[in-house]
C-alpha cells in the first residue's frame, strides 16, 4: 500500500487510517470522540461523509495514473441509519462504476458489530494534467 502523508490535513484531524486498499476496495477506520461527535454527543454526519469521500478519493488515487491524472469528488451523498457515540467507525468502499472520467463509489460505514451507522455514493471526476 502506498504511503500518503495525512499530517497536517483533515484526515490527521479526524484520526482517518486507511487500513486497506486494492482494486476492489477500500477500507478505513476513524474513532469516535470529541472530534468527530457532534454537540449532542453522536457520530457528526459531516465526520461519517469525511470518512467516506477519503475513502473513494483515496481508492480513486490508487486507480488512476498519477502521472497523467488527476482526480477529485464531484458529488457525494450519505444517509445515516444509526446513532454512534464512541468506539471506532470502519468504512468499507467498493466501485460501483469504473469509467474512464467518473468513477462511483459505494461507502458503507459500519461499526464494531458490522452493523451499518451509514451508507453514501461517492462520484469521482479523473481529468487529465495540462502538461
Amino acid at each position: 500500500m502506498e504511503k500518503v502523508n495525512y499530517k497536517d490535513t483533515l484526515m490527521d484531524r479526524l484520526g482517518i487510517k486507511i487500513t486497506e486498499m486494492s482494486e476492489e476496495q477500500v477500507v478505513a477506520t476513524m474513532p469516535v470522540n470529541e472530534a468527530t461527535r457532534q454537540p449532542h454527543g453522536i457520530l457528526h454526519g459531516g465526520a461519517s461523509v469525511a470518512l467516506a469521500e477519503t475513502v473513494a478519493s483515496s481508492g480513486t488515487d490508487h486507480l488512476i495514473n498519477k502521472e497523467k491524472e488527476y482526480a477529485v469528488g464531484i458529488e457525494i451523498n450519505a444517509n445515516h441509519v444509526k446513532r454512534k457515540t464512541d468506539g471506532f467507525v470502519t468504512a468499507v468502499g467498493k466501485p460501483a462504476h469504473r469509467g474512464r472520467t467518473i468513477i462511483v463509489w459505494d461507502i458503507r460505514i459500519m461499526n464494531e458489530s458490522g452493523e451499518l451507522i451509514c451508507i453514501a455514493r461517492c462520484t469521482m471526476g479523473v481529468f487529465p494534467k495540462k502538461a
